[in-house]
């Protein structure tokens, strides 16, 4: 059986976690964009746009598969979520394994995230949360099984309770 005593494997780590005072400035600017796979682009663009609230922004062919779309949302403060439909591909749905995406998690204002929960709860939308502790968080689905989690909680600030 895996090893799961938190307290052992989180000290094995702890050399590896600076203090933030010590801590180089990331290079990074933020996520340019995310790119996931969908089966039919109508469906993911009314979830994504008219469900959860994040304007389309673009389309565009995708430069490695002809005939494939390629179309972006805005998640606000620079970043992006891109899709790719690969048609004639016959491909299976999201399945969480090693090296997958187990969950996108997008900040949201608190404003945004009841009126967000509003609209799944509309459409009848099944979601977890809040639990375990956070309490402005919830965990749903997008029409091929990618896992979102919509959290009012800002940027950079990793205190989830």
């Amino acid at each position: 059986m895996p090893d799961r005593d938190f307290a052992a494997r989180r000290a094995a780590l702890d050399h590896l976690l600076a203090p933030e005072t010590d801590r180089p400035p990331s290079i990074a600017r933020g996520v340019h964009h995310v790119a996931l796979i969908c089966s039919d682009p109508a469906r993911t663009i009314d979830f994504y746009q008219r469900v959860l609230g994040f304007p389309l922004v673009e389309i565009f062919e995708n430069r490695d598969y002809p005939g494939s779309l390629h179309f972006f949302f805005d998640l606000g403060a620079g970043n992006l979520l891109a899709f790719f439909d690969f048609p004639g591909l016959g491909l299976g749905p999201a399945v969480e394994t090693l090296g997958s995406l187990q969950h996108l998690a997008i900040s949201v204002t608190e404003e945004a995230f009841v009126a967000a929960r509003t609209r799944v709860e509309a459409e009848g939308i099944e979601y977890r949360g809040p639990d375990l502790g956070v309490e402005r968080s919830i965990y749903l689905r997008d029409p091929d099984g990618v896992q979102i989690e919509l959290v009012a909680v800002p940027l950079l600030d990793t205190n989830f309770t």
